[in-house]
């Protein structure tokens, strides 16, 4: 996807896109591949799957939800930024953080934060579970994009959605998560909307699950990770 197809795909999906936009994805996808040399960011390296895989991809959860009416976002597990750093770009109302376990990461968004000038941004350097422990029902929206499966993804995370807001996980295909509607129900959630769509150009499917947290959590979350990978609650 070159720059010009990309500018034409998000449009189809409501957002424009300025000169200083474009400029700030041009700075991050140098960041992305000077660092990537130092540190195991990403396999996706080539100009073009960068703009299609990590830029677009990242942006398309505006398919599910309209960002311009949220005023927080947390993004689990955020890697190199995708999507918490993209979203940043082009909603820049929004107060962002972004959630790691490897330091390395970490330094890396915090780097890109400053070079691009973003304001409003955090890179945290913690494990999800023990970040939720201390910010119960902070956000309206936390996602996360291709981390771990959806139970464990909610069970460590639900906690940081504020009651009324959303949980919205960004995956490919979407067999084999659906099982979970048990965990969902236990968590106080339900199952707003799915959305099944394929990328431009490769036409890989991918998957946005929005998930309505309808009251608290129960005070037995979030789990540890450990806990979670040995007794799923399925």
């Amino acid at each position: 996807m070159n720059q010009d197809k990309f500018i034409e795909e998000i449009k189809k999906i409501g957002i424009e896109i300025t000169e200083d936009k474009l400029l700030q994805l041009e700075k991050y996808y140098e960041l992305l591949i000077k660092y990537n040399e130092f540190i195991n960011l990403t396999s996706i390296t080539n100009k073009k799957e960068v703009y299609l895989k990590h830029f677009y991809d990242s942006i398309t959860i505006s398919k599910i939800i309209d960002l311009n009416k949220e005023k927080s976002l947390c993004d689990l597990g955020s890697g190199a930024g995708f999507p918490g750093i993209v979203i940043k770009i082009f909603f820049p109302h929004l107060e962002i953080t972004l959630i790691d376990s490897l330091n390395k990461r970490v330094k890396f968004l915090n780097t890109v934060i400053e070079e691009l000038n973003l304001k409003g941004i955090k890179a945290i350097h913690i494990r999800i579970e023990e970040y939720a422990k201390c910010n119960k029902e902070k956000y309206d929206i936390v996602t996360a994009r291709a981390v771990a499966s959806l139970n464990i993804l909610l069970e460590l995370g639900i906690n940081l959605v504020k009651v009324g807001k959303y949980f919205i996980a960004m995956k490919g295909n979407i067999n084999n998560e659906l099982q979970y509607k048990n965990i969902i129900k236990k968590l106080n959630c339900s199952i707003e909307n799915i959305i099944e769509f394929q990328l431009p150009i490769e036409n890989s499917k991918r998957s946005l699950i929005k998930i309505k947290k309808e009251k608290s959590t129960p005070k037995i979350f979030p789990r540890k990770y450990s806990e979670v990978k040995k007794n799923p609650l399925i």
